[in-house]
């Protein structure tokens, strides 16, 4: 059928219903190289600031951004197989330059000889569904406490930055930072003024981390830790020494922090290229390295860096250090 005369025949019965939507409906003629709109309800100049009679003349490739368009061409695909219905969100670009989403169905309403299909469009404004689901998803990796990332979000991080440093023979490097005697401090101070204290030395420690690849989560309790990709040793532990310094900066009283008098932190450092014929082959050995470091520095006497186990490049012979000899360390004095 002549799609004109297609688009006119779906009209006559459903006229009154599309044009009172609030959502928008367009008709549409699709084949493998084309789509074709016939039809689009007077709503879309409220939703997408065009009116109808321009998006007659529009593409997909007008409207959406470059990534819905590659959905969509998916979503068609699945039709074209035999799928009789689809939804999938897409991003949409508005005349005036506005991203909003959309929730777009489509159902197909005949299929032609000639490999061009009839559908009917439904497309929905959920720009503000989307904005809270992002919104709740990014809550779901925050500390409540300090603000920073959580746990969760540091798992994920060192997952994808280990496989990057795998693929890209880079160094991964890790810090554990720890307060030291925080438990003293919440004996003398109380548990809220240790929920300030934390709090603190959150957004301080999150000042000194510059690079936007970088992580810096709440690993749990008192301890923080940050994850630097493609950082060598030396310069982990130039960041680690920064960043207990900036804690230091704060001030924090702690009389029962050594003698001291301010609230301080201790750090391990631990660095390793992830390649495949290392010994450690998998994330948790940074960690388990990282945490050998932190121990030896609280051992030590706190309120300083160790760094405890370093994989050599690949091409390099590989070795292990032993917690003596790989310990290098800086005594903060406050």
């Amino acid at each position: 059928m002549d799609p004109v005369k297609y688009a006119q025949s779906f009209l006559v019965d459903y006229r009154l219903l599309l044009e009172g939507s609030l959502d928008m409906v367009w008709l549409a003629s699709v084949s493998e190289h084309a789509h074709t709109f016939l039809y689009c309800s007077p709503s879309s100049l409220q939703v997408l600031g065009y009116s109808p009679e321009r998006l007659s003349t529009m593409t997909p490739e007008d409207i959406f951004t470059p990534e819905a368009q590659q959905l969509i061409a998916q979503d068609v695909q699945r039709i074209r197989l035999g799928q009789p219905t689809s939804m999938v969100m897409v991003e949409a670009v508005r005349s005036d330059g506005r991203h909003i989403w959309l929730e777009n169905k489509v159902r197909v309403l005949d299929r032609g000889e000639d490999d061009v299909m009839h559908v009917a469009v439904y497309l929905r404004d959920v720009t503000d569904r989307k904005l809270l689901q992002d919104q709740l998803a990014q809550m779901a990796y925050l500390d409540g406490l300090t603000g920073i990332q959580n746990r969760r979000a540091f798992d994920l991080a060192l997952d994808k930055e280990w496989k990057r440093a795998a693929r890209n023979g880079s160094p991964l490097s890790l810090i554990l930072l720890d307060v030291d005697h925080f438990k003293i401090y919440n004996d003398t101070y109380g548990h809220l003024t240790g929920d300030d204290c934390l709090r603190a030395i959150a957004g301080a420690v999150r000042i000194c981390v510059r690079r936007p690849d970088d992580v810096v989560a709440r690993f749990g309790g008192e301890e923080l830790a940050v994850l630097l990709p493609g950082t060598p040793p030396d310069g982990a532990e130039e960041v680690a020494q920064r960043l207990c310094a900036g804690v230091m900066d704060l001030a924090i009283p702690h009389n029962g922090n050594g003698g001291r008098g301010i609230v301080t932190m201790s750090g391990g450092v631990s660095t390793a290229v992830a390649c495949t014929d290392g010994r450690v082959r998998m994330p948790e050995g940074l960690l388990a390295a990282a945490d050998a470091a932190l121990y030896k520095a609280k051992h030590l006497g706190r309120n300083q860096i160790a760094a405890s186990l370093l994989l050599k490049a690949p091409g390099e012979r590989m070795r292990e250090l032993s917690a003596a000899s790989a310990s290098r360390r800086s005594v903060l004095q406050p």
